[in-house]
């Protein structure tokens, strides 16, 4: 029995032995099974360096024109966007009841009208409209000029959000809020991204406010993002007052935790009531009905940006 385990242990080390000869001096590590030894982790930082490696001009980038609605009809052009409709309040203990009956056209205007009702259990009703399905982009310039709503307790938005939980549900996937305003907090803008790094939930939440407009209640402006593979610009007006970086926002290389904003993504309209943020101060029916009226939703795309390939 001892003769057969010496004899085992001696072809064991002669295996390794030769194992180690010049010519198989380098190990070759599944880094599948070992993703933390050191000669993984160049090929795990190329996989999380999300926003580096694209090379262009930004100066010389050319935008053109690619899907728009101006509202010239007389009801919500249904190729386009669709009704949400429901009552769950938005994940974020919203009042409102969200139906398809809270639209109105006008010369060209589309109104999202909040008002004080009873409908389906909710006391206030509202419309929110999405091109899920019809329209989504990666990369681009996303636009609408719009009259905000006045009133205690309005909270409304113009936003972005992926067409798929590819990185997991939210804000892993991301959120991106080209505008948003709250009535209490009247004529202060928000331009905010929400990633599983960057999210309100753990108050890490990373975003600008613009402070400059004085009658964002009774005149129309235009909100935009610039949105490029390394950072997202926010501007009211064509003034930018944010760019999210997320180089500049963690001392790591990046990841889908921080730029998950690498895929499709659809736009979002729509007038809430209430909730965690603009039902800080509280809701007064009085100020209701109350309408968001938006004049066009545009974007533009550049070729340049659509066809770029990291690391080229």
């Amino acid at each position: 029995m001892k003769k057969l385990l010496l004899m085992t242990l001696l072809l064991t080390f002669s295996l390794l032995l030769v194992a180690c000869d010049k010519e198989a001096d380098e190990i070759i590590v599944d880094c599948d099974l070992l993703p933390t030894h050191v000669s993984c982790q160049d090929e795990k930082e190329d996989d999380l360096c999300r926003t580096e490696g694209y090379t262009y001009d930004y100066e010389s980038l050319v935008y053109d024109l690619v899907w728009s609605d101006e509202f010239n009809g007389d009801s919500l052009d249904t190729e386009k966007w669709s009704y949400e409709i429901n009552g769950d309040g938005g994940g974020n203990n919203e009042l409102q009841y969200y139906t398809d009956q809270n639209t109105s056209f006008d010369d060209g205007i589309l109104s999202i009208t909040a008002r004080f009702e009873d409908y389906g259990g909710r006391d206030y009703t509202s419309s929110r409209i999405v091109t899920k399905y019809k329209a989504q982009w990666t990369y681009g310039i996303f636009e609408a000029r719009i009259k905000l709503p006045s009133g205690l307790g309005t909270w409304p938005a113009f936003w972005m959000m992926p067409s798929s939980s590819r990185y997991g549900g939210w804000p892993d996937s991301g959120e991106l809020d080209i505008m948003e305003h709250v009535g209490y907090d009247e004529n202060v803008i928000h331009g905010t991204v929400h990633t599983e790094a960057f999210n309100h939930t753990e108050n890490t939440q990373v975003g600008g406010s613009y402070y400059s407009l004085d009658d964002a209640t009774s005149e129309f402006h235009v909100y935009k993002v610039e949105w490029l593979p390394d950072m997202i610009n926010f501007y009211v007006d064509d003034i930018k007052y944010f760019t999210f970086d997320p180089t500049k926002e963690t001392p790591w290389c990046v990841g889908s935790e921080e730029w998950p904003f690498d895929g499709d993504f659809f736009l979002i309209l729509n007038v809430a009531v209430g909730g965690a943020w603009g039902g800080v101060e509280g809701v007064d029916p009085l100020d209701y009905p109350t309408a968001m009226e938006i004049d066009y939703v545009k974007v533009y795309q550049s070729e340049v940006i659509t066809n770029l390939e990291q690391g080229e």
